[in-house]
């Protein structure tokens, strides 16, 4: 996939050129612009950004479902959707590294709303995962999965109403109705969230994950993260044999029960691991939601359905 990039730029360049002479957008003069074309990157940021806009207009997804941004590569066609959108909703921080190098050459950073803004990188807890990869280049950037704590995502959901409200100033009402109404249904998830904590033990509440993901989840619900089978934020990196040993006599001399991995991830590793130290594997759903005939068909169900599974693999 690396060896698309050339020919990828290169068509982005081409398009660029052309839209650089198009009429200015309506947004761009303070008009409510027709038939806006608003496009989030990940499926996740994509259900809370539709419960903002509501039915004014559909929000896109430009990953496909179960798909990892960590190591994602855009496809001409990508390109072509993030060019020709009024708005690109991304997760910030971080996370969308293959649309750094698109977005600096795509121009127009007007039309980029960062859900994760105003958020702060969380410190990493003493012994949560020990030394890391030397190319581990992610680390000191910081861990971008906010939206795995509800709470984080009251910020997404005020910046993304702050902004498109500014974009659309007619539609302004609605979206400040939208999004009260949904940040009272992330405060609902909220509290179900510790009520079903509330029934593994505190000891219990160990946390062995594919990768550094669930951070901001731990610190919200009282969870210990005992190590993860890739030590980074990012999932593009590999343990040497030396880190997983140290895993395998983390997870023994605690007692962690599960390993959790994120779908769509390769199992081998932790399958690995599970079988040296006698723990199950569970799947989680982090990066992406799925399908609406899939268990996490929202954000609001995802962090349900990683909740019970988690839950039921501690208690």
């Amino acid at each position: 996939m690396k060896s698309h990039w050339g020919d990828v730029f290169i068509f982005l360049a081409a398009l660029l050129v052309a839209a650089s002479c198009g009429p200015v957008p309506a947004a761009a003069q303070g008009k409510a612009p027709r038939a806006l074309k608003v496009l989030a990157v990940e499926s996740f940021l994509c259900d809370i950004a539709q419960n903002v806009a509501g039915s004014r207009y559909k929000v896109d997804t430009l990953l496909p479902s179960g798909m990892d941004p960590h190591s994602y590569e855009p496809t001409p066609a990508d390109v072509v959707r993030v060019v020709e959108c009024d708005v690109l909703i991304v997760n910030g921080g971080g996370l969308e590294e293959f649309l750094d190098r698109l977005l600096k050459n795509a121009g127009g950073n007007h039309k980029v709303i960062e859900a994760s803004e105003g958020l702060a990188s969380r410190t990493e807890r003493e012994g949560e995962n020990g030394e890391r990869p030397e190319a581990d280049h992610h680390h000191h950037e910081g861990d971008a999965h906010f939206w795995l704590s509800p709470v984080n995502v009251v910020k997404y959901v005020q910046n993304i109403r702050d902004a498109l409200s500014r974009i659309d100033p007619e539609g302004g009402s609605v979206y400040a109705a939208n999004a009260e109404a949904y940040i009272a249904r992330l405060n609902e998830l909220d509290r179900w969230i510790e009520e079903q904590v509330a029934q593994i033990p505190s000891e219990k509440r160990l946390l062995v994950t594919n990768h550094e993901s669930f951070g901001y989840y731990a610190d919200r619900y009282g969870f210990r993260i005992v190590g993860t089978i890739v030590p980074s934020v990012s999932t593009d990196a590999a343990p040497s044999a030396r880190q997983l040993a140290d895993l395998i006599g983390k997870i023994r001399q605690t007692g962690a029960k599960a390993i959790f991995l994120e779908t769509g991830a390769n199992p081998q590793l932790p399958r690995q691991v599970a079988k040296e130290t006698g723990v199950r594997v569970a799947e989680l759903y982090d990066h992406s939601i799925t399908g609406t005939d899939g268990p996490a068909p929202d954000y609001i169900s995802m962090l349900k359905y990683d909740t019970t599974t988690i839950v039921n693999a501690l208690k």
